[in-house]
């Protein structure tokens, strides 16, 4: 059984300019000709054939592709294992590039679906995004990251609104408990503390206790965020990490 040129260019879509050339330099010659002088190929230069479409997928140079088939210590399925580990790697290397690909498509997806006047009707000159690529540093990897990014990229310009009101509202009522001179320890503080990661569990992640604590420090040592809750009140920044410190104790008992 033989095939012609066109049937084999079909066969293995590529052209037939392709096995001419092929032909040419000596990588795949062709095992019979016609008694017209036409290229007829046997079920043996089609094995040929798939190899060097293999290494080619690859990346691999004719003339590599040339020395790795024409190896005589290499045997079919020599060259079947090495492909096959190649295109493993070349598999989870592209999962991974997909991977990264993905994260970053969710990393700009918060608040992305808002118009540049409506984002900066919501949000002013704050710029949702100033701090996207360090919070992808920080959390990209973890599952509290990813949630938050899922829910984000579904929020409308009015969900932005009702929950920057919340917050607004949060930072009156706190700062009405400090000028009442109400302790970080005190019932209120600590429900203050509570519903402040109920808040964070309602718009972006599950915030366990433990997670709120890490979160409360950061608070205090990272001179934007506490720049944030200062600015509500001076001192809210630890004000308000002692709080979360005695909420999660009181539901630790």
């Amino acid at each position: 059984m033989s095939y012609s040129v066109g049937q084999v260019a079909g066969f293995a879509g590529v052209t037939v300019r392709t096995l001419h050339h092929y032909d040419d330099i000596g990588l795949l010659v062709p095992s019979e000709r016609s008694r017209a002088g036409h290229r007829r190929y046997s079920d043996a230069d089609l094995d040929r054939l798939q190899q060097i479409l293999f290494y080619r997928e690859l990346g691999f140079p004719l003339d590599e592709v040339a020395a790795l088939l024409d190896d005589p210590a290499a045997d079919p399925r020599a060259h079947l294992r090495r492909q096959h580990e190649l295109l493993t790697a070349r598999i989870e290397k592209l999962q991974k590039m997909a991977a990264a690909v993905e994260q970053a498509m969710e990393a700009r997806t918060m608040g992305i679906n808002l118009t540049p006047e409506e984002k900066f009707e919501v949000f002013g000159d704050k710029d949702p995004e100033q701090y996207a690529q360090e919070a992808e540093e920080r959390w990209g990897g973890t599952e509290a990251y990813a949630e938050s990014q899922r829910r984000a990229a579904h929020y409308t310009k009015d969900d932005w609104k009702r929950m920057q009101a919340e917050v607004a509202d949060w930072g009156e009522r706190y700062d009405a408990l400090m000028a009442a001179g109400d302790a970080p320890t005190s019932s209120s503080a600590m429900d203050m503390a509570e519903e402040h990661r109920r808040h964070i569990c309602g718009w972006f992640y599950d915030c366990p206790y433990e997670m709120h604590q890490g979160l409360a420090e950061m608070y205090v040592a990272d001179e934007r965020f506490k720049a944030f809750y200062d600015s509500m009140r001076p001192g809210l920044a630890e004000h308000l990490r002692d709080a979360i410190r005695a909420n999660a104790a009181r539901h630790a008992s």
